[in-house]
């Protein structure tokens, strides 16, 4: 969660609501010691926030085990 000043609000709140609206992150704003929460209303897809991956490898998982590496790496220690 994001913590803004009072002050940082006041100068920049149309683009604080709309990342607010936009990722469904609240952000927590520090005035005079206490502590307030601008949240969005309604139930986020917190889904839609995932940042895509292409060179994560894809597939079954259990494909995974019987990969050999002995030809990637050196195991000749010093």
């Amino acid at each position: 969660m994001k913590t803004i000043t009072a002050t940082e609000l006041r100068g920049n709140i149309y683009n604080l609501l709309d990342e607010v609206l936009n990722t469904g992150i609240p952000i927590e704003i520090n005035k005079g010691g206490r502590k307030l929460r601008i949240v969005p209303a309604g139930k986020t897809n917190k889904l839609q926030n995932l940042v895509s991956r292409p060179n994560v490898i894809k597939g079954n998982p259990n494909d995974l085990v019987s990969i050999s590496w002995e030809k990637e790496i050196n195991l000749d220690l010093p």
